[in-house]
């Protein structure tokens, strides 16, 4: 699969985390973020999440049907990060694929998943 690199800047981290209803202050002040330990504001699961669907489903098509998924977080994606995403997917077995997924910042992989697609 090809790569897909995000600029992960402050507002992408914001408005994904307001946009999933996810109000945690580190998702959107820096201060506390780095009071907490961090460098900086960084996503939520439920972004990371969405970002893995949109990766494969962006290469498997419109008609694709994601029939389950499970995800690793790893090192945290700050603001000001790029995070790439590469995958691999598997020859059709059953009507399904398996792609492995994996996001990875200049800190580390922040996500792997594993995503089962009906056949595209």
């Amino acid at each position: 699969m090809p790569p897909w690199e995000l600029a992960v800047t402050p507002t992408v981290v914001i408005s994904t985390a307001l946009a999933t209803r996810d109000f945690q202050d580190v998702h959107h002040d820096r201060d506390a973020a780095i009071q907490r330990g961090g460098k900086d504001i960084f996503l939520n699961i439920l972004t990371t999440t969405g970002l893995v669907q949109r990766y494969v489903t962006d290469w498997a098509g419109p008609d694709a049907r994601l029939r389950g998924m499970a995800i690793r977080l790893g090192a945290p994606c700050h603001a000001n990060d790029t995070l790439t995403f590469t995958g691999q997917a598997t020859a059709p077995v059953s009507g399904e694929r398996v792609v492995s997924v994996s996001g990875r910042t200049a800190s580390g992989e922040h996500v792997s998943a594993t995503v089962r697609v009906a056949s595209c």
